[in-house]
This record gives structure tokens, C-alpha cells and sequence, in this order.
């Protein structure tokens, strides 16, 4: 016994001190964590082109490969159009200009030329360009190369000029200066080829950055380069924390009070799992912004609710009669189905979203994925131990540890019909609003800044403004001309000018703009200056998350299939998922809620959330048909699955709801943008897991039943009637 109650105490000695020291750590990388624009500033470069007059097309095209180009910094940096012929690079979490210009190189145009210097290809049929190493030969071990991949175009006319060129050289030349000269050893067809003769990883890297860049399908030029302030201001970050903290202390209050010891183990796991998280975001130089926040809420939410879901089967298993050692082994072995299909799906999600997106899309898979795999850790072995540990110290009185009775089920079923018709109102409407939207604005949705585009104002003050005095001075002056919350600005560090980012105003809302500030603060009008701007999500990357999202959704379903061998299963949990993002397209179109950069993130987590809840109760319902065998009741399965997980989905909802909540009570504005939403998208999602998922499989599985059976029963008429 006493031996028993050493390795307890030990054990708990062991996390607690686990949790100091990654909280220590955690609290202490909180400065090394990068921040996005929104968050903490960076620097904003504007290029202009060397060509006057650039098509669209042009400049479009220029815009998307500077983008990929500028993810090598941060995933999160943006690349916009400013007026006709001018883009603007704004990179976070970075602080000096002139670095960034070196490393990011000068767009110039590339040639490929022979040795007379006729020109055989250009810059833009190079897709891509990497350095890289090979085993070398002879006395050199290692050999230094440049990767590059062609165009489609690029392949074939490569694969001519190097059958052309065997044995001469091909001259790579940027801004008339020649950067590498190889000799042709084959004729290279595949459209991806090796530049070799590097004397380091450095000079492959520097030929390889050279490439890049004069790939563009524009000669640029810098304009101007500025290190800028957070969009956001100091105020956001500070808000944030603080409701994170209260947050995160009424989840734990609320899992102590209704799950007892189980509860209290699975606070210590969510405050280690917190401390985790920021160590590895740190760690992995993760670019956070609010979009990166999202991941980390629904992460936080799968956290919880693996925690619930084997809090609620030790209390059914105590219901039965079981010890609390017995009722933890079984509890933690009936949950694991659950808790790994459910992460593992949105693992999937992740990694689809992080492999195939760019932009936002990518920060918050990012986030979510590290989120994901801290949550099973914490969930699946922090908690467990801790519960081991309590055990042991000979804390196994069932009333610690709560007891659930079976309840009789409740008929969901029953009401199938009027949920599908809500929901199908809920969908239609927002259809009806999306319409009435665009005959009387022209956009089905209040598209923001971000989606859209609008006017950059550059205002020189007369003073060094601070970011909390341009957020409470400035901004409500400028509001209350554009009539409109979704300003944005920035201040240039070192200098007093501040960009205000607005929607687009027109020529007599710009002059009445320029009266406010003059008359307000007295600035010079004649340092104001005004340009339209595109929307920092461009077109290219808006078709880069819908491609991500049907692929992840394609996987999820296949995964789904694979897992339950029933394709019903998940073409209902599919359906559910774009019920939830159709219901919450409602609320935007009906409050005409903005439409910013925190959509795109705020749909994601959605999709992920939703998918979550449902895969509980159809892990339910596997395991009820799995113990009641082939004559099992579907209806009477289906009912009592969902009456089963019913405290699961409400709890897990509720504390995520929390969360929100107070972000939405405590936060600016812009976080107010993205909390409310989400609000909603819980809601509804808990909503569907409960009323509509279920009832969909039942419907569905039935239909196939009675299908089979007249087909069965044509079929033997039939035989009969041959006899």
C-alpha cells in the first residue's frame, strides 16, 4: 500500500513539475513567438513595375509568385496590387528593410542566352527553382546544385535548345549580368533539370533565390520599403490574453465542477498541453495572427472534448457497477476509437489545408495541427496518468470520480422531419439574403478590405502617434466618414506617418477624409496621399483554399468510409459539415457581418468542429450495432446513441462556447469579427451533430434496407415465375 502510494505521489510530483517547467518555458517563449501584421507589424516593401501600363493578367500572375516567393518568410505575409502598377509586400515578425530586399533579390528579368548571346528563353517559363545537394564524385563528397522545374511551355522549348546546344554553354543572365554559365551535357526533356559547379550551399542558394525572382512575369523596380506597426495594435494582443486566461479558468472550474477528479486531471493536462503549445510555436517559428488564434481555440476544443469523452464513459462505466481502477481502463478503451477518429480526420484536414493553401490558410493549419497532436498526447497519457496517480495515493471512492446512470433514450428520430425542414429554411434563407444582397449592393456577402480591396490613405501627423492613440483618435475619425469597422492601420516605425486602410472611397469621401484629419489634428493636407489597393487575399489564393478544403473534405469522407466500412457514415457526416458552413453563409448574409481575413480561417474551424462532434456519435453508433449484432433496432440505435453523448456534445460545446465568448465580451473589434461567427458555428454545430447527423444515417442506411429487400424480392418473384 505504501508502496502503491509512493508511486503516486511520485507520479504526480513527475506532472506537476512537468507542468512548471514547460509553463516556465511556455511563458518565457511568448516574446520569441512570431506575430503576424495584425499582431505585431513587420516590414511593408512597394515594387513598382518597370512597365508602365501592365496587363492584369500581368500583374495578377506577378502578384501570386511573389507570393509563394514570400512564404519562405512567413507564411502569413501578404502581397497586394497598390493603384495600376505598383505591389505591396507586407512580410511580419521581421524588422529590417534593407535584409529582406538582399535576400529577397531584385525583380529584373532573366534570360537564358547561347554563347552569341541570342536570347533562347526567358525568366517566366521557370517554375520553380531550389537549391540542393548530391553525393559528389571523385575526391569531392558532397556537390552543390541548383533544382529547377519548367513551365509546361519552359519544358518544351528547354528540351529544343539543349538538343540544340550539347557541349555549349547556356548563359543565365540577370539584369545583363551573367550569373552561371553551364555546359550542356544532354538534351533535357523532362522539363526539370540540375545546375551543377557550385562551391557552396550558399552559392546554390543565392543562383536558386536569382531564378525565383527573375521568373516573375514583370520587371519590378523598389519604390519605397518601411518597417510598419501591428494592424491591430497592442490592444488586441493584451485583450486576447486576458480572455484567454478567464477563458481557459471557466473551462476548468466548469470541468472540476461536473466531472470531480476526472475533471481536475484533465485541467492539469489542458494547463500542460498550454504551455506545450507555446513552447513547439515557438519552437517551429509559427507566424501567429488570428487566423493562427482560431486553430488554436478549435485545437483547444478537440482538448477538451477528448477529455470529456472519457470523463462521460468512466462515469457509464462507475454506472455499471465497475471499480474505479476497472472503470478507467475501460473508460480510457471505449473512448480511443472516438478521440483518434476524430483527430486523426482533422489531422487530415491539416495537413491537406498546410500542404495545398498558402496565406492564412496555412497559419492555421499550422497552429491546428501542432494543436492536434498536443491534445491526444495530453488527453491520452497526461490525464491518464494523473488518474493512475490518484488511484494510487487511494482516492477510489466512485463519488469522486462521479457515477452516470443509463438514461432512457430520447426519440431524435421522431423528430427528423421538422429538423430537416429548419434546416433546410436556415440554408435556403441565407441563398434568399445572399440574393437581396446583391441586387442592393451588388455582393452576395459584405465582402471586406481583405476580399475586396479598397483605399490606403498615407496621413504624416504631426506628432509620433502610439498605436493605442491611432486606434482611439484616429480610427473613429475615420469611421465616421466611411461608415464602416473594418479600417485597418499601420504606423511606419521611426517616422509619424500612418496608412489607414479603408474600403474604397470615392473621390467626394476622400476630400471629406482629408477635412477630418486636417481639422481634427491638424495635419498638412498636402502630405496626404491615397491609392486603391487589391484585397491582400488575391484570387489565385481564394481557388488555393477551396482546392484545399474539397480535397481535405474528399479525404475526410474516404477516411470516414475506410474507418466505419459504411460509405453512409461519411457521405452524412460530409452532408452535416456543409449544412454548418451553409447555416453560418446565412448569418453572414443576413447581418451582413464582414467578410475579412478571419473568414477563411473562421470556416475552417467550422469544418473541423463539425466533423468532430459527429464522428462521436457515430462511433456510438458502430459500437451499439457492433454489440447488438445484425436484428439490432436502427432506430432504437440511433436514439440511444445520441442520447449517450448527449452530455458529451452539449459539455464540449459549452466550454468551447465559453472560450469564444469571452473574446467576443473582452476583445476589439477585429476580434469581435471572427468570435461571433464562430459563436454561431458551434451552435449550429452541436446542433446538427445532435438533430441531423444521426437522423441522416438513419435515413439513408433504411432506405438502402428496404432497396435491397424489393430488389431481393423482385428477384425471386422472378425466379418463380420461370419455374
Amino acid at each position: 500500500m505504501k508502496s502503491n502510494k509512493g508511486k503516486g505521489l511520485l507520479g504526480l510530483i513527475v506532472v506537476i513539475a512537468a507542468l512548471a517547467v514547460f509553463g516556465w518555458f511556455g511563458y518565457t517563449s511568448m516574446d520569441d513567438i512570431k506575430l503576424g501584421l495584425d499582431l505585431a507589424g513587420g516590414v511593408s516593401i512597394t515594387y513598382q513595375t518597370v512597365v508602365p501600363d501592365p496587363t492584369t493578367e500581368q500583374m495578377s500572375d506577378t502578384i501570386y509568385k511573389l507570393q509563394q516567393r514570400v512564404q519562405n518568410y512567413s507564411t502569413e505575409a501578404e502581397v497586394y496590387q497598390e493603384g495600376a502598377n505598383r505591389i505591396n509586400i507586407d512580410i511580419p515578425g521581421v524588422s529590417d528593410a534593407n535584409t529582406i530586399l538582399a535576400e529577397l533579390g531584385k525583380p529584373g528579368s532573366l534570360l537564358f542566352t547561347d554563347e552569341s548571346f541570342n536570347v533562347l528563353m526567358t525568366g517566366d517559363m521557370v517554375a520553380s527553382a531550389k537549391a540542393g545537394m548530391r553525393e559528389g564524385s571523385g575526391v569531392q563528397a558532397q556537390e552543390y546544385v541548383v533544382q529547377l522545374t519548367l513551365t509546361d511551355e519552359g519544358a518544351k522549348t528547354f528540351g529544343e535548345i539543349t538538343q540544340a546546344n550539347i557541349g555549349k554553354r547556356i548563359a543565365i543572365i540577370y539584369d545583363d549580368e551573367v550569373k552561371s554559365a553551364p555546359v550542356v551535357q544532354t538534351a533535357i526533356t523532362g522539363g526539370q533539370c540540375e545546375i551543377t559547379g557550385m562551391a557552396s550551399f550558399e552559392e546554390a542558394e543565392n543562383l536558386a533565390s536569382t531564378i525565383r525572382i527573375g521568373s516573375l512575369s514583370l520587371e519590378l523596380q523598389e519604390l519605397r520599403s518601411n518597417v510598419v506597426g501591428a494592424k491591430l495594435g497592442q490592444e488586441a494582443i493584451s485583450t486576447s490574453l486576458k480572455a484567454g486566461a478567464v477563458g481557459f479558468g471557466l473551462v476548468v472550474v466548469f470541468m472540476i465542477a461536473v466531472y470531480l477528479l476526472p475533471g481536475l486531471a484533465a485541467s492539469i493536462a489542458l494547463a500542460l498541453y498550454v504551455g506545450l503549445e507555446l513552447v513547439l510555436l515557438s519552437a517551429f517559428e509559427v507566424t501567429l495572427t488570428l487566423p493562427g488564434v482560431a486553430g488554436i481555440i478549435l485545437s483547444i476544443g478537440m482538448a477538451v472534448d477528448a477529455n470529456v469523452i472519457i470523463s462521460t464513459r468512466i462515469k457509464e462505466e462507475l454506472g455499471l457497477g465497475k471499480t474505479v481502477k476497472s472503470a478507467i481502463k475501460s473508460g480510457y478503451s471505449k473512448a480511443l476509437s472516438a478521440i483518434i477518429d476524430g483527430n486523426v480526420t482533422t489531422l487530415i484536414a491539416a495537413a491537406v489545408l498546410y500542404l495545398r493553401g498558402s496565406g492564412t490558410v496555412k497559419g492555421f493549419a499550422a497552429t491546428l495541427a501542432i494543436g492536434i497532436v498536443l491534445s491526444m498526447f495530453t488527453a491520452l497519457v497526461v490525464t491518464r496518468g494523473v488518474l493512475a496517480a490518484f488511484c494510487a495515493l487511494g482516492l477510489e471512492n466512485a463519488k469522486l470520480y462521479g457515477v452516470r446512470k443509463e438514461k432512457a433514450p430520447i426519440d431524435f428520430l421522431g423528430k427528423r422531419k421538422l429538423c430537416f425542414i429548419l434546416s433546410a429554411v436556415l440554408v435556403l434563407a441565407g441563398f434568399a439574403f445572399m440574393g437581396v444582397n446583391k441586387g442592393s449592393t451588388g455582393s452576395i456577402l459584405n465582402y471586406g478590405l481583405d476580399f475586396k480591396g479598397g483605399t490606403s490613405t498615407n496621413v504624416t501627423f504631426n506628432e509620433d502617434l502610439s498605436l493605442e492613440q491611432i486606434s482611439s483618435q484616429v480610427v473613429p475619425v475615420v469611421e465616421s466618414v466611411t461608415k464602416d469597422a473594418s479600417t485597418q492601420t499601420q504606423k511606419v516605425a521611426g517616422t509619424n506617418e500612418v496608412i489607414i486602410k479603408t474600403r474604397s472611397l470615392t473621390v467626394e469621401e476622400r476630400q471629406a477624409l482629408n477635412k477630418a484629419l486636417v481639422d481634427t489634428f491638424g495635419v498638412d493636407e498636402g502630405t496626404i496621399t491615397a491609392e486603391s489597393i487589391s484585397a491582400a487575399v488575391s484570387t489565385e489564393m481564394k481557388k488555393d483554399a477551396i482546392v484545399a478544403v474539397i480535397i481535405s473534405t474528399i479525404c475526410m469522407l474516404i477516411y470516414i468510409w475506410f474507418r466505419f466500412s459504411n460509405v453512409r457514415f461519411a457521405t452524412s457526416a460530409v452532408a452535416a459539415l456543409i449544412h454548418d458552413v451553409l447555416v453560418v453563409l446565412t448569418f453572414y448574409a443576413a447581418c451582413k457581418w464582414s467578410v475579412g481575413s478571419t473568414f477563411i480561417a473562421c470556416m475552417l474551424t467550422i469544418v473541423g468542429y463539425s466533423i468532430n462532434a459527429t464522428i462521436v456519435i457515430f462511433d456510438r453508433i458502430r459500437e451499439n450495432l457492433k454489440e447488438q449484432g445484425s436484428h439490432a433496432d436502427l432506430a432504437q440505435v440511433v436514439n440511444a446513441s445520441i442520447t449517450q453523448t448527449l452530455t458529451r456534445s452539449t459539455n464540449t460545446s459549452l466550454t468551447t462556447f465559453i472560450m469564444i465568448f469571452v473574446l467576443f465580451i473582452m476583445g476589439v473589434s477585429s476580434i469581435r469579427e471572427f468570435a461571433l461567427p464562430l459563436m454561431v458555428g458551434i451552435v449550429c454545430g452541436t446542433y446538427s451533430s445532435i438533430c441531423v447527423t444521426g437522423a441522416l444515417w438513419y435515413v439513408m442506411t433504411t432506405s438502402k434496407q428496404k432497396k435491397d429487400a424489393e430488389e431481393k424480392a423482385a428477384a425471386k418473384a422472378a425466379k418463380k415465375a420461370k419455374k
